[in-house]
């Protein structure tokens, strides 16, 4: 099998070869991400398919300074939010009101008793505001600030949506428990 270097080479130069295997080497992590802003697999799919168009279209501006992952993350993530702004999803609400009484007795062992599946499905079932934020900044490691720009929104809504969404995940997952 070629390394990834070669790869990344035959892709520059259209070897249909070298897509599929880039495909098979790397579709299952980044369906993964796409899996995480959207719920529906189809779905994730469709947003799959179109990342990897946009990484084998663009391939030729990777400089190879940093992660070739790391950059193909990106256009995955883009590509997904890219997706949530156009069905105009992203401005889900939720009230509030409705789980800050929940929020104060919180057992964080509980946590420790959920199986990871678990913890994804009560993540996935946040509303996709919230969803968004929380995967951007808890698991893809973004400031509220560079997602302020990414979704052009307020700093201030970043975190605020953050707090919301961990919020809400506390009362699902005690729920879950339950």
């Amino acid at each position: 099998m070629p390394d990834q270097l070669q790869l990344i080479e035959g892709c520059k130069h259209n070897d249909t070869g070298a897509r599929k295997k880039l495909y098979e080497l790397y579709a299952p992590a980044m369906l993964g991400i796409c899996v995480r802003y959207v719920n529906e697999k189809e779905t994730a799919r469709d947003i799959l398919q179109e990342g990897f168009i946009k990484v084998f279209t663009k391939i030729g501006d990777y400089s190879g300074a940093g992660s070739f992952e790391g950059w193909m993350r990106r256009i995955f993530i883009t590509s997904a939010l890219e997706y949530l702004r156009s069905v105009k999803m992203q401005r889900e609400k939720v009230s509030w009101d409705d789980y800050e009484e929940a929020i104060d007795s919180f057992d964080v062992t509980i946590v420790e008793q959920l199986s990871a599946e678990e913890i994804l499905q009560c993540i996935n079932e946040l509303p996709v505001g919230f969803k968004t934020v929380f995967n951007l900044y808890a698991i893809e490691g973004y400031s509220h600030a560079e997602i302020a720009l990414i979704l052009n929104i307020k700093e201030g809504s970043s975190r605020s949506q953050f707090a919301r969404a961990r919020q809400l995940l506390q009362t699902k997952i005690q729920e879950l428990y339950k």
